[in-house]
Parts: structure tokens; sequence; C-alpha cells
């Protein structure tokens, strides 16, 4: 075979006389024709290497960030880098306050790195901490390892922690208001530090803060750190054990509600991960029990609470009004809906929904955050509670029609920025009622029904629900009857807690249903042969009204307070209803004339 050809042109026919001859199975081509033009010259070959600067040692200048090296000018919200937010003196203030009480606390040891580890990653995470008004109150940074690296079984087992439910909250609240107690708010600096840890985890040094003497070593924790998937029960765990040590008992109702009760002492604590709320009625063992929790823990005492939760506690009169006001901007802020008119229903009357009903819109994630968002707003707003939840039955699979009613939700929170939920002070001893209600085969999907409830303590609204029956129900009177006994399933918890709470009810329950059938037979001594497949509902329910621990009484439909929960109402009926849920508050109302 001939050598093939060169990419810049046709090899040149050698004239030596060296080499074996010619053969004839391979003819000559004639030097003539090597030498005819066949188009332009050739490009010249290089004769020498391309030269990088690697090569060389040249490198373009870097910009190096020190600690000391400040910036000027607001610093970002959310730094992109441990270099960039080291040059403002907010984050750089607050990176070293965390790096500092990470080696205080004893979080690691540092040694040399062996080839066996499981090393986890880490980054800083950067927040901005907000007063209610929307003024930064300070800046706040966390170490966070990357625990989704960890592997289950070896570097984790157990992960589970509870936190506090609203429920309890409210009732809490609502206790202590009724007997002047003070609620005082504390927040647990690098809460999850303090949870000693069982397993034997690495990591590597923090960014920006590698120690210069051991570079290469790594960082063997002796505590938990944030990221890690056990953090939260060790930090919950090591809490619990004080608090037990200290004299308080861990309530069955609620595994984030600790009582302390020793003769006519009484105090409540509520843990949420890291926010604590502590009341009682006995001021020398309030200030004994929060120099002992301090001197165990880093706390930082917000006095009497204002915020808990992104909650803002309002003092009235009368009480406390609980509002997510600055929620409520951030989520029409965020949806670009802050300049939408306002509507007084969140759902227009004659909306009837279905799961073909439209075409699917442009961005179908954008639906399912809304909906995300403002599933928290319910924990203050139990008027939007039966939208929320109607419209969070179609997130799989939204439509434009299911977005059209999204878009008029948010126009509905918009027209009621300043409204909340309202603690009472209730005088004398406090009752316990519900009112429970149902819509007969309302879904036009599958003819199931809505079923709700409002439970009361005292005058107090604190707990709620509106939720799609997992059955059919084959008449009305059984829908209002499974709303019964889910309101009765929720009286029952909460006369649970309150015992636990030393706070026994003088009388027993009420349950208010606008259905007569359904009273009845929560009374009838005679089993009706068309509610057997109803058997436990019906025996829970009737038990407890023959044992005199529960009472089911009838109230008109114009009386009903539940029906707001249960399906869309006229501007009128929902109004009325409205104001008997929920309340709105006059600094509210003052701040946003002011803006």
């Amino acid at each position: 075979m001939p050598p093939p050809a060169s990419a810049s042109g046709p090899v040149p026919l050698s004239t030596s006389s060296s080499g074996p001859p010619p053969s004839s199975d391979h003819p000559v081509t004639p030097p003539s024709r090597l030498l005819s033009p066949i188009g332009p010259p050739p490009p010249p070959v290089r004769s020498h290497q391309m030269l990088t600067r690697a090569q060389h040692g040249i490198f373009r200048p870097k910009k190096r960030l020190f600690h000391t090296q400040l910036a000027v000018g607001p610093p970002p919200l959310e730094p992109l880098s441990v270099h960039e937010a080291l040059q403002y003196p907010e984050w750089n203030d607050a990176l070293h306050s965390e790096h500092s009480a990470l080696l205080a606390n004893s979080t690691w040891d540092l040694v040399p790195r062996l080839p066996h580890y499981h090393v986890l990653g880490n980054r800083w995470v950067y927040r901005v901490k907000h007063h209610p008004d929307g003024s930064i109150s300070w800046f706040k940074t966390r170490l966070v390892a990357k625990g989704f690296y960890q592997r289950p079984g070896l570097d984790f087992t157990d992960t589970f922690n509870p936190v506090v439910k609203p429920v309890t909250v409210r009732t809490v609240f609502t206790l202590a208001l009724s007997q002047s107690w003070p609620i005082a708010q504390f927040d647990v600096n690098n809460a999850f530090l303090q949870g000693p840890l069982e397993e034997e985890v690495y990591m590597v040094q923090p960014p920006g803060f590698v120690d210069p003497s051991r570079p290469q070593h790594v960082c063997r924790l002796r505590r938990a750190i944030y990221g890690l998937r056990q953090a939260p029960r060790a930090w919950y765990t090591a809490l619990s054990a004080f608090l037990v040590d200290f004299g308080f008992r861990k309530t069955d109702s609620d595994a984030s509600l600790f009582v302390y009760s020793h003769g006519k002492v009484l105090l409540y604590f509520l843990v949420y991960v890291d926010d604590l709320l502590l009341t009682g009625n006995d001021p020398g063992t309030l200030a004994s029990f929060q120099h002992a929790l301090s001197h165990r823990f880093s706390l930082k005492a917000l006095g009497d609470v204002n915020y808990f939760l992104g909650i803002e506690v309002i003092p009235t009169s009368t009480g406390y009004i609980l509002s997510q006001h600055k929620y409520m901007v951030d989520i029409l802020n965020r949806f670009q809906m802050t300049d939408a008119k306002s509507v007084d229903t969140p759902l227009a009357a004659s909306t009837s929904l279905t799961l073909d009903d439209g075409t699917p819109p442009t961005d179908a994630t954008r639906f399912r955050q809304v909906i995300g968002a403002l599933q928290y707003l319910v924990y203050t707003r139990p008027d939007i509670a039966y939208s929320v939840n109607k419209l969070s039955q179609y997130m799989h699979s939204p439509k434009s029609s299911h977005w059209q009613c999204v878009k008029r939700l948010l126009r509905y929170v918009s027209g009621t920025l300043t409204h909340g939920l309202s603690i009472r002070r209730s005088p004398g001893a406090l009752s316990l009622s519900a009112f429970a209600d149902a819509d007969w085969a309302g879904n036009l999907d599958d003819r199931s029904s809505t079923s709700s409830y409002l439970v009361y303590l005292g005058s107090t609204l604190i707990s709620w629900r509106s939720q799609k029956q997992r059955t059919v129900a084959r008449s009305s009177t059984e829908a209002e009857y499974r709303a019964i006994a889910n309101a009765t399933a929720e009286l029952e918890w909460v006369r649970n807690l309150l015992h636990e709470l030393h706070h026994p009810l003088a009388a027993a329950p009420t349950v208010y249903s606008d259905n007569l059938g359904a009273t009845y037979l929560s009374s009838n001594p005679v089993f009706h042969s068309r509610m057997k497949h109803l058997a436990l509902d019906y025996h829970f329910v009737r038990q407890l009204v023959q044992a005199g621990r529960l009472q089911v009484s009838y109230v008109p439909t114009t009386n009903q307070l539940a029906d707001a929960l249960t399906k869309p109402l006229p501007a009128t009926r929902f109004l009325l209803l409205r104001a008997k849920i929920v309340d709105t508050s006059s600094v509210l109302r003052g701040r946003i004339r002011n803006k």
C-alpha cells in the first residue's frame, strides 16, 4: 500500500538511489504531474511547538480576599461564597462569631485523614433575620454539613425529632392568658451543637477557616452539627434529658410539651426545635429555671413573646392576635400579586372544580409553590382552610381553571392582610366545644363529601380542619355523622391535653351539628341497619355520649360556623361567618396606613 498523503499536500518522490526499486504494481507518478499546480499553495508547516502560560509559569493575577479586607456598601442578602461574605463587616462578624462558638463548644477534633475515612463536605449558609415590620434584625450564619452523603446504619440511625403542635401552642396561650401568666420566649444559640454525637463522623474543615498548621487534617465530630441527619434528634434528646432532670414531665399528648408540677407551682415549656416558650404561675420558680437553662445552654432571652415561628403575637385589650402579616406580604411579593385587586371571598360561590376543567397551565410547579406557601398561612387563617384544601387536591395535575382560583385566593389574601386569629381572655371556667359540618357529595369527580370542624376553648378557636372524606356517603346524615366523629376525636385529644396541663374541664364538651338526623343518631340507643357500615364512628360517639363525656346538640344552619370550611359561600354569608372566626388588628391597620 502506498503511504498516506500528508495533510499539507502530496509526498515528494525521493530521488535517492538507495532503497528498493519501484514495483511494477505501483507505477511511479511522473515528476511533471507532481509539480503541476492543482490549487493554492499549502500553508507553511509549523516548525515550533505551541507555548502556553502554564508551561512557563505565567498566570493572570488573582484577587485574594482576606479577613481584614472589608468592602464598603450594603451587604448582600445571601453571599455567593465565604470569600465574598468576609468582605462585609456584618457577615464577617457573623462568620467569626459562629466559628468561635463551634470551637468553644468543642464541636470537633482535628485528626489526620486516613484513607478509609468517609469524610463529609460542608458549606456556610447565610440568612438575614427580620423584625415583624420587615426591618433587619441580625445577620445569621451556620456551618452546615452535607448530610445527604451519610450512610444509613453507619453514619446515623434514628433521626425523628418531634415539634410542638399548633393546637398545643394555642391551648397554652389561652390558658396562660386566662390566668394572666407571662409568656417568655427564648432562642437557643447553636442548638444542634448541644447534642453529643454517638456515631463516628468525619467532616472537612470549614471553608475560610482552615487551620494553616494542619491544612490536610479533617474534623472528627464530637457533637452534632447542622446538616447531619441525626442532629435534630440529638438536640431534642439533650434538651429533654435536662428538663426531666429539673423536674419536668414530657406529656403523652405532645412530646414537645413539658409540664412542671410541684405543689401549687405549675410551669409549661414548649419546644419547637430551638425556639422555646415558657409560662407559669410562680415567678421564683420561673427565674430559677431560666437561670439553670441559660447555664446549661447558650440562650438568647427575647422577653415577652412577640414573634414565634414567623407568627406575630400582637397584644390587644382582650388578649392576643396571632398574625402572619409579614408572611402574607412575602407571598404576594414572591408571586407578583401585590398590586392585585382584592376580592371579598377566597372562592366564588359558583366555583365547581373538576380534575379535567381546562387546559394545563404553563407552569404547574408555580401552582404547587403557591399552594405549599398557603398551607402554612392556614395556621392563623381558618377562613382560607377550605380553599387551600380544595385546591391541594389538584396539585398532581393542575389545570387553567385551578390556576385562576389560586390567583383569586391570592387576591383575597391581599385584601385581608390585617386579619388574624384572636386569643381571647375568657372569664370563669373554660369550656370545650366544637362545630361540625359537612357538604354532602359536593365533589363532582367522585361525589365524596367535605367535612369540617372548629374547636373552641372558651371563646378562643384553637383547632380547625377542612378535609375530603375518604369514603362516599350514602346520605347527608352519614356525611354529617362522620364530621361529628372527626370533631369528637379532636375533642378527646384536647381533653387529654388539658388534663396533662392540670386544667380539667368542669363540664362535658359539646359538638354542634345542623343535621337533626345526625344528632338523633348519636343518642338513639337503637342501632339502625342502614348505618351498620358506620359501626366504628357510630359506637365511638355513642359510647362517649352514654358515658356523659360528650354532648351532641343541634344548631341552626345560620349559626353553624363550620359552614365556612365546607364549600364556597356567597359573600354576605361568608363575611358574616368570617367575622366570628377571625379578627382584625388595629395595629396592623395603622402599620399599613403609615406605609
